[in-house]
């Protein structure tokens, strides 16, 4: 068991298709490949990070994801271990469900205040990792909530869009809100991700992005490539062509690690 508590991050934005789940991944990897023990948690029902991180068919993790460590009271018998320094809490679309059985389900009353639930349940395991990664689902919901209220950290993820750049102030409030509850938690900075640099539009929300939060945008974009897209296809490992896939993150992971007081 370690010395520390770790560092909790969340990866989140209410709009879907921006690249969280790919962001939150990636970030795992980067960490875990440094040595880091790392925890990734998908609290989105579509369970997109653990479809990348596992590579494990549909219906692999039924009845042994985060929805089943709620009810638990713990995640201790759910955690999957990728590798030695990389290990998940899976997910699947019967997460979904969390909302009205956090209020309605009797294996879910222990959990008096309902947005510190992930809190709760991390809570026998968070020293045995440097860093917890949560992944979100594209909702200001309860799995959005009880992540933010558990984290140390929060990484806002925002296509290079109009809706996107929509939705970063609503984001903002509710981080904002959550530190009613959480007062420690800090927004880390916004990566702008799925540049189209073809695309006049594209390039302009990038900027305008920038200059609304210029010292929030983290100063790397990540630029749409073919390479980081089939890495749903592929995954993080045995993937040929993973340099590729990951070379701007590369840039992203540098500069995060200087905002991480860690």
């Amino acid at each position: 068991m370690g010395e520390k508590r770790a560092t909790v991050i969340t990866v989140g934005l209410q709009k879907g298709g921006v690249g969280k789940s790919t962001s939150s991944g990636i970030l795992s990897y980067f960490l875990s490949r440094e040595g880091y023990k790392v925890l990734a948690v998908d609290m989105d029902s579509q369970g997109n990070l653990t479809d990348l991180l596992t590579q494990q068919e549909y219906d692999y993790f039924e009845e042994k994801t985060i929805l089943e460590a709620y009810e638990d009271g713990s995640v201790e018998k759910y955690i999957y271990e990728v590798n030695e320094n990389l290990h998940i809490v899976p997910s699947d679309d019967y997460f979904a469900t969390l909302a009205i059985r956090l209020y309605t389900s009797d294996e879910m009353k222990y959990i008096k205040e309902k947005s510190l639930g992930l809190k709760m349940i991390l809570e026998p395991v968070i020293y045995d990792y440097d860093f917890v990664i949560i992944d979100t689902p594209p909702s200001l919901s309860e799995p959005m909530v009880n992540a933010l209220c558990t984290s140390d950290y929060c990484l806002v993820i925002a296509e290079s869009s109009k809706w996107a750049y929509n939705a970063i102030p609503r984001f903002i409030e509710t981080v904002d809100r959550a530190k009613e509850v959480n007062p420690n938690l800090e927004i880390l900075g916004i990566l702008r991700t799925m540049s189209d640099s073809r695309r006049a539009d594209s390039k302009a929300f990038a900027e305008i992005i920038k200059e609304t939060w210029p010292e929030l945008c983290f100063d790397v974009i990540i630029k749409r490539k073919a390479s980081t897209g089939r890495l749903s296809l592929e995954g993080l490992f045995d993937n040929k062509e993973l340099s590729s896939a990951l070379d701007q993150y590369e840039l992203f992971y540098k500069e995060l690690k200087k905002r991480v007081r860690k």
